[in-house]
């Protein structure tokens, strides 16, 4: 099974923009770490936005 390609923008974009992290860095992330990554932000914002 092939991972979406729309799926993995959106995740290369999240982690961009929190992390400010270009894009050679991200694409050196195996998958599961570039998804354990866009997780980990979700739940960081959620629970942000959760505080205010």
């Amino acid at each position: 099974m092939t991972y979406a390609t729309d799926r993995l923008h959106e995740e290369i974009a999240y982690v961009a923009y929190h992390f400010h992290w270009d894009l050679d860095r991200i694409l050196d992330l195996e998958h599961h770490d570039r998804r354990r990554y866009a997780e980990q932000i979700a739940s960081l914002v959620t629970r942000a936005r959760t505080e205010e």
